[in-house]
């Protein structure tokens, strides 16, 4: 199971970059289009193989546990994902802007929105264990799947934290070179 959760990741950043690739350097936005499209079919595989194996009479496993979490992620974070690595593909390869760094009180909205995220990624695993323990339909074959629920929920109590942190402490502003300078030099007067 575990190389079956692999390969989906694979594939699916295998079609991120080639959908960047055709969207930018070799300038076919529609193909681009229909690359990255197709990255959900990574997700809908990997949920298959999972409810099969568990359906022939498999034994839930870590790896089983593993795909409920890697699809709720997948789903909650995947288009982010897409465009975070959009935006740089259109920065280097198509004179887009350079990238926003977020500081303040706009990244401690933006961890918010993080946390909000990975509810969303808990509550889909969750969805997942109990669509793959209903099809196991054998609750004594499926017990190891309660791990990835927790694991969720760490990963949860960590974002909060993390956020409550950016929220007490915002995120200063990045200075640029020239302030930099002008600052020492300035210390030093």
């Amino acid at each position: 199971m575990i190389v079956v959760i692999v390969a989906c990741e694979i594939a699916f950043w295998v079609f991120v970059v080639l959908g960047l690739l055709a969207r930018y350097p070799l300038r076919r936005p529609r193909l681009g289009l229909v690359l990255l499209a197709l990255t959900p079919v990574a997700d809908v595989v990997l949920l298959v193989a999972a409810a099969l194996d568990l359906r022939r009479g498999a034994t839930a496993e870590l790896g089983h546990g593993l795909a409920a979490v890697y699809l709720g992620i997948s789903i909650a974070y995947g288009r982010r994902m897409v465009r975070w690595a959009d935006e740089r593909f259109a920065h280097r390869f198509a004179g887009g802007p350079a990238p926003v760094r977020l500081d303040g009180l706009a990244y401690a909205a933006h961890c918010w929105g993080d946390v909000a995220r990975t509810l969303l990624a808990a509550g889909i695993a969750a969805g997942v264990v109990w669509l793959l323990t209903v099809v196991a339909d054998d609750p004594a074959r499926t017990a190891a799947l309660a791990p990835a629920r927790s694991l969720l929920l760490i990963v949860l109590a960590i974002d909060v934290v993390y956020a409550v942190s950016y929220t007490i402490w915002p995120r200063r502003p990045r200075a640029r070179s020239g302030d930099a300078v002008r600052e020492r030099v300035d210390s030093h007067r």
